[in-house]
């Protein structure tokens, strides 16, 4: 009101004024005029080039306060926009609650992760970070980018299986059993691995937990040429604990990403191959199998193998930090086992914090034993041949071993093995033989 009466005693003064050179002094009165400009127009004598003075600034000050006015109003409305947004969500929300539509919240809606989250067994941190994360996707515009990063980032957290377990099985000569019906020989491996599963089985049963969060820190380096079943080997321990098995293959990676994941900023980033070997898994204890642990690189990217430091340690690796999800992750569970041809190229810190167990390679009669229970069966039921066409013997069993094979694993004795199956079902076709066929 004092605003507008004022504005109404200026106007009638200025209708009073019947004089130009008066009218343009009463600009000296203005605000918006600097002292440079007023005394400007005090020196100004002609009455003319005093008021197109005057009117020059009274247009430049008119335009500004346009601008002004019209970024205020930009604002205030999508501001209002916003706001109305927010207002009509939580009114939507509200509707469906009453009306008792809480199941068919929007997929990706904030009540949507809310009811997630609810019925998990998260970590207090983990928790405390999704819920931030919900509210910031609360305040955020659909139409911003952020809205899709945050989005990505509370299924991808909520994907990793948080306090999901595989229950051990404790059975140790049930184990025994799978190891070696899985393999022949590899005594000192299957050794390590009752003892581990031993060692388990005396903590459950007399309530033993472990200390500050750590884990039994079982991680076994399995060191030998291609071809005796050390990748194999994982998945044998794997069916013998009752766990679930992933593998993760290493050789040739360079980026240092790979292990710790990518951070949130970088467009297309993701977490890293642990995490994402957990998703698959679908428990937070499975056995994983770091495959070619000797072939790890490094560039201008980073090393991976100083990355997986903190993983094979057992005194840091149950708060594992991803660089993507920025949440402790508990890896004491997993049980690593990292394979390898060679040590040489594995860099030592890493190398001291594996358990290596050697598998230098198999004499002729486990070869010979390792083809009747488990070669032959194969290779038969690649080539179409049922068990009962074919009969191979020891003695030719021996004979290709010692005379067709030079290597310390099984590899090339399979192909051998495989080239006879096939021969014998080209003479099957050809009416050349009839089954069944012993070989000798």
């Amino acid at each position: 009101i004092l605003l507008s009466r004022g504005a109404g005693r200026i106007a009638a003064q200025l209708r009073e004024v019947t004089e130009p050179g008066r009218l343009a002094d009463l600009a000296g009165y203005s605000p918006d005029l600097t002292l440079a400009q007023k005394v400007q127009v005090l020196e100004t004598l002609d009455v003319t080039e005093r008021l197109s003075l005057v009117v020059a600034w009274a247009k430049d000050t008119l335009a500004d306060l346009a601008l002004r006015e019209r970024i205020k109003s930009d604002v205030e409305e999508g501001m209002e926009k916003s706001q109305r947004e927010f207002l009509l969500r939580r009114q939507l929300e509200a509707i469906r609650k009453e009306l008792g539509q809480l199941g068919d919240v929007e997929e990706g809606a904030p009540d949507g992760y809310r009811a997630k989250i609810a019925g998990r067994d998260l970590p207090d941190k983990v928790r405390e970070a999704i819920e931030r994360e919900i509210d910031k996707l609360e305040r955020t515009s659909e139409q911003s980018p952020e809205h899709g990063w945050i989005r990505t980032w509370l299924d991808t957290v909520l994907e990793v299986p948080w306090g999901v377990e595989s229950e051990d099985r404790l059975d140790v000569p049930a184990a025994a059993a799978i190891l070696d019906e899985d393999h022949d020989g590899l005594v000192d491996v299957k050794e390590r691995i009752l003892q581990h599963l031993s060692v388990r089985k005396l903590q459950s049963e007399r309530g033993l937990v472990p200390v500050d969060g750590r884990g039994a820190g079982a991680i076994l380096a399995l060191v030998g040429p291609p071809g005796v079943g050390k990748t194999s080997l994982g998945e044998s321990v794997a069916r013998a604990l009752g766990r679930r098995f992933v593998r993760v293959a290493l050789g040739g990676i360079r980026d240092e990403a790979e292990i710790r994941g990518h951070r949130r900023t970088y467009v297309g980033a993701q977490p890293g191959r642990l995490v994402r070997a957990l998703r698959e898994a679908g428990t937070m204890n499975p056995v994983l199998l770091l495959d070619e642990v000797d072939k790890i690189g490094a560039d201008f990217r980073g090393d991976p193998a100083s990355a997986l430091l903190e993983v094979l340690d057992p005194a840091q690796n149950h708060t594992f930090r991803d660089h993507y999800l920025e949440v402790d992750l508990d890896l004491s569970r997993v049980l690593f086992i990292a394979t390898a041809n060679v040590i040489d190229t594995i860099p030592g810190p890493l190398l001291d914090r594996m358990e290596v167990i050697r598998l230098d390679g198999y004499t002729d009669n486990e070869k010979v034993a390792i083809a009747r229970h488990h070669l032959l069966h194969r290779q038969a039921n690649r080539a179409g041949l049922q068990e009962d066409e074919v009969v191979v013997t020891d003695d030719a069993l021996a004979a290709v071993v010692s005379d067709y094979t030079r290597e310390a694993g099984v590899r090339s004795l399979e192909r051998e093995l495989g080239r006879l199956m096939r021969k014998i079902a080209t003479k099957f076709v050809a009416g050349e033989e009839t089954p069944p066929v012993t070989v000798e």
